[in-house]
């Protein structure tokens, strides 16, 4: 007896990347414009939070909150904190809390799922079931940003991105066909290059240089550092004095250069069906503030992976 086609259902893998995650708002708004709602939400660090929203229907008024943020209300929700890490985490989930909806995951109108890291044994943690609130707190706590989750089985969680930064798997395993991945940090490294400098050759009619007149020595201090420096329209420029980073800006940097290998070695071993890579360099891991820019690239980067998507969908 033949096999009956069925329709495909679809997954979404909501990526880690801070304040990069508003991007995750554009795309989700895209493909509502375009119709297609996916049938299970999951989501790592920011992606959960994001996928939370969706996952409950807010995505609208979320939007409207995370656009009309500035920096006085993001130090707004910080805080401090001695031990366990800079942030205790409590303003922001209690805010969640307050203006959004909590409840069991169980009964959230999409299936969702949030991915935290098992401080203690390195295990990678799907949270499934209990509060939608407590499941986002655990997966976006950024190792020295966030204070761990001390669950009630014992486990200490932290951020989902430090094991599974695009969590195509769990999506998979909530019973997706086709996996929608949104990686927000595939051109992090770009926000810390140059372009290489581009020495130009004299053209061949150019006068000729007297052979009796020698070659002017080059500087001692000249060599391949010279000719790594930024290059202007007038010539190489001189190479700025390099800013020394925080140690807040070393920590976000590492962090992120971590996820994207780690996002780059387990996309090769399970690729999404469709990725959606919004550019997001220009922005800082604590950029909050910066929301309209990020939505605004993540629907760029949505809409241009639409023709990808609908060849699964037809």
């Amino acid at each position: 007896m033949a096999l009956s086609r069925r329709a495909p259902r679809l997954g979404l893998a909501l990526g880690s990347g801070s304040a990069r995650g508003w991007a995750h708002i554009g795309v989700l708004q895209v493909f509502d414009e375009e119709g297609m709602r996916p049938d299970i939400v999951c989501g790592s660090s920011i992606g959960a939070l994001v996928g939370a929203a969706y996952a409950a229907g807010e995505l609208a008024r979320f939007a409207d909150w995370v656009q009309g943020l500035g920096m006085r209300d993001v130090f707004g929700f910080m805080d401090f904190n001695l031990t366990g890490g800079m942030l205790k985490g409590e303003k922001l989930i209690a805010f969640w809390r307050r203006n959004f909806a909590d409840f069991d995951i169980e009964s959230s109108p999409i299936p969702f799922g949030a991915v935290a890291t098992d401080l203690h044994s390195g295990a990678e943690v799907w949270l499934r079931h209990g509060s939608i609130a407590d499941a986002v707190r655990a997966s976006i706590a950024l190792p020295g940003l966030f204070t761990p989750v001390a669950r009630e089985d014992g486990r200490l969680l932290v951020d989902g991105g430090i094991v599974n930064p695009v969590p195509t798997s769990l999506a998979r395993a909530m019973g997706a066909d086709i996996v929608i991945g949104v990686d927000l940090n595939s051109d992090i490294l770009h926000r810390h290059m140059r372009p290489l400098a581009v020495v130009q050759a004299p053209a061949p009619d150019a006068e000729a240089v007297p052979e009796s007149q020698p070659e002017p020595a080059p500087p001692k201090s000249a060599g391949w550092m010279q000719r790594l420096t930024p290059w202007r329209a007038d010539g190489p420029a001189a190479a700025a004095p390099q800013r020394v980073p925080s140690v807040l800006d070393v920590v976000m940097t590492s962090v992120a250069i971590m996820q994207m290998r780690i996002t780059r070695s387990r996309m090769a071993g399970d690729p999404p069906e469709v990725l959606v890579a919004p550019a997001l360099a220009n922005l800082g891991l604590l950029d909050f503030h910066r929301a309209s820019e990020a939505i605004e690239e993540g629907r760029r980067a949505a809409r241009a992976s639409l023709p990808q998507l609908q060849r699964f969908m037809r």
